[in-house]
């Protein structure tokens, strides 16, 4: 890389210091080439053995191609070549959450000269690890183009953050296939051809904690990126902020919803709770506002159904005016145990915390023993997240026994943090 922020490389430094291996190769390699960094060839050597001492493969590989190939290279990421037990090991790693391995291992997937080339794996690396705080992804997606927050209207930012989430890998080529269809559109607006008009609305179908909400906002980002909508904003919202208890209620209250999702994304939760009830349920009244809204305000209102998958597809098929606006289904799939595994793992890598092996395996076995319950209530994600915070609960009552907790002990999450949930 030939440029890399000064921040950048202090960041580095310090995780070097720190023992970091992944931090040492890097730094090996800066001052081995000198690109962001006064060369000094002997130190970079030198960061290189140690990170090969600790059985780091990548640094072995590096070490090898610079004593042994070319010893005067200043292109190694280019041309080093990285063993197949090496990638796996960086893959590794960065499925456990180490962003200086999430980095290496998507720089080297966008060059595509050492590993196969695969763009989306180094944006989705790259973008963990930018979101943990690492300010070497930062200087890298800088270099792909893909830092400025400012839209480019090609939609690119807002997918760069669904790439970056972890599994959903169905879910990630709809939204893409939809985006490339619509850049495709106006590309040949432009060109004066011919258009296909496409329904911006959306069912989202799945279990609790799959995601939904989450993708949902990063939609209806990508939908201000291309120019579809102007401010590009989620408003979610469940049937008892639309449906009122008393005669008169509820069109007011559905219209003042809607009015404050306009140019932006409605996004309707459990959606098919609007037809529970009788004729005379007030969520007929709602779902008959909406309908009206969408076809008077097609230009500035986009709408995202979610729940579960049969009974959306069901609430949906009774209606004639949800079926003819509705029919772009996209399914989220229930996680994996390691897809969980990795999310823990993300949740304790932003939070600035490490987990030993052991504790990291008895963690995976609680994951693992909750999915095969096959409970249809399970939260997904969201189970995660309320693992997360019971970890780190657990962690602070054993600490609390400690009078002066070292850095280190503050960080470190051990097994008995585990077993002890």
């Amino acid at each position: 890389m030939n440029t890399m922020s000064e921040e950048a490389v202090n960041q580095l430094w310090q995780a070097c210091q720190a023992g970091d291996p992944f931090a040492k190769t890097q730094m090996g390699i800066l001052f081995y080439e000198g690109r962001a960094i006064k060369p000094v060839p002997k130190q970079g050597v030198t960061l290189l053995q140690q990170a090969a001492e600790k059985n780091l493969l990548w640094a072995r590989d590096v070490l090898v191609y610079i004593t042994k190939v070319a010893p005067k290279s200043r292109q190694i990421y280019m041309k080093a070549i990285i063993s197949t037990d090496a990638r796996l090991q960086l893959e590794r790693y960065a499925q456990e959450g180490n962003m200086y391995a999430m980095t290496a291992l998507g720089y080297l997937s966008w060059l595509g000269f050492s590993i196969p080339q695969d763009n989306a794996t180094a944006i989705a690396l790259l973008s963990r690890a930018s979101a943990a705080g690492c300010l070497w992804a930062k200087d890298v997606l800088a270099a792909m183009g893909l830092r400025s927050s400012k839209s480019s209207g090609a939609g690119g930012n807002s997918l760069v953050e669904l790439q970056s989430l972890i599994g959903l890998s169905r879910v990630k080529q709809e939204v893409a296939s939809l985006r490339n269809f619509v850049l495709v559109q106006k590309q040949r607006e432009r060109q004066g051809l011919k258009t296909t008009s496409v329904s911006y609305h959306c069912v989202f179908s799945g279990s609790p904690g799959t995601g939904k909400t989450t993708v949902a906002r990063i939609v209806a980002g990508i939908y201000k990126e291309l120019g579809i909508l102007k401010k590009g904003h989620l408003v979610e919202v469940q049937r008892a902020d639309l449906v009122g208890e008393y005669v008169g209620q509820t069109a007011p209250k559905t219209n003042a919803r809607i009015d404050e999702a306009l140019d932006g994304v409605l996004f309707i939760d459990e959606a098919y709770t609007l037809a529970q009830g009788d004729q005379n349920d007030f969520g007929n009244e709602a779902i008959a506002t909406l309908l009206k809204r969408m076809e008077d305000n097609r230009d500035r209102l986009v709408v995202i159904l979610a729940g579960y998958d049969d009974e959306i597809r069901h609430f949906i098929s009774k209606n004639p005016g949800l079926q003819s606006r509705f029919n772009r289904y996209i399914h989220f799939d229930d996680y994996t145990p390691q897809e969980l595994m990795q999310i823990l793992l993300s949740y304790l890598a932003k939070a600035q915390y490490q987990i030993t092996t052991d504790a990291q395996d008895a963690a995976y076995n609680i994951i693992k023993s909750k999915v095969e319950e096959q409970d249809p209530q399970f939260g997904n994600a969201r189970y995660v997240r309320n693992l997360f915070e019971r970890i780190i609960q657990c962690q602070a009552d054993r600490l609390a026994r400690i009078p002066h907790a070292t850095r280190e002990q503050l960080v470190t999450i051990t097994k008995e943090d585990i077993t002890n949930l």
